[in-house]
């Protein structure tokens, strides 16, 4: 008898997964390891669902982050560092959207835009979990704004996993977005049951 396999499709808001590196390593220095971390999610879908590991498999993964232009990346001395975190997302088959940022002066202060990226991240996910028809999607995210993208994938039927990581406890994610989730990974409490978990999913 044939196994059919389950896919899980990977969308991280890129502004929050480098909210919880920068948390990271502030508090405990170190960082997320993508690989690592996608192992996790895998072994964790198949522990909480009863399936096998080899039946289960990540297909897709996005990443969505705002970013400066070359030139201005370049003077903040951020060049590089993009850089190699790309090659990490290409290592590991995600696919990276990015969109410009914008700085507005006012008043002496600068201020710094990201226009559109949650739009583009709901809108991708969705489309994406209509043709491909995944088993799960697994949102790393702890922003409100998805709260009806969560409704929208599971009246697809597809099982919407939050995963998030309050590494400090000015860390939150919202409370709508939680309860929408069909379930919700918080990785922080699974550390206190799982010392060693920290030293798998970080390098």
């Amino acid at each position: 008898m044939s196994i059919e396999n389950k896919s899980i499709g990977v969308f991280i808001d890129g502004g929050y997964f480098a909210k919880i590196n920068e948390d990271l390593q502030d508090n405990l220095s170190t960082n997320i390891n993508i690989s690592g971390l996608f192992s996790f999610i895998r072994s964790e879908i198949v522990r909480r669902h009863g399936l096998a590991l080899d039946e289960c498999f990540i297909t897709e993964a996005h990443y969505f982050r705002g970013r400066y232009r070359a030139h201005d990346a370049s003077n903040k001395h951020l060049l590089l560092l993009e850089r190699k975190f790309e090659d990490t997302l290409i290592e590991n088959d995600v696919v990276f959207h990015y969109k410009h940022l914008r700085e507005i002066q006012k008043d002496g202060e600068v201020t710094v835009i990201e226009k559109g990226i949650d739009v583009w991240f709901a809108l991708e996910a969705y489309e994406l979990s209509v043709f491909r028809d995944f088993d799960y999607v697994v949102l790393i995210t702890g922003d409100a704004d998805h709260e009806m993208l969560v409704k929208k994938l599971k009246a697809l039927k597809t099982d919407v996993i939050l995963l998030t990581w309050n590494v400090t406890n000015e860390s939150s994610t919202s409370k709508l977005l939680r309860e929408e989730a069909c379930t919700h990974i918080e990785i922080s409490k699974l550390l206190e049951e799982d010392k060693d978990l920290l030293r798998k999913i970080c390098r």
